[in-house]
């Protein structure tokens, strides 16, 4: 029982690294692709103005 207290902390520990990995791949994708994807909303806002090229 005196080791509870540490497997418990060791758990937190692990869980915050997979979310900051996960954080960090997130922000990595948005960066790479963020421009691809606002171009398909504008895109999408030109053929709903009626101002398609």
């Amino acid at each position: 029982m005196l080791f509870a207290a540490k497997e418990k902390g060791q758990g937190l520990v692990e869980y915050a690294l997979i979310l900051v990995l996960v954080a960090i791949v997130v922000i990595v994708v948005l960066a790479l692709l963020g421009p691809a994807i606002g171009q398909i909303f504008s895109n999408i806002m030109d053929a709903l103005n009626g101002t398609g090229a």
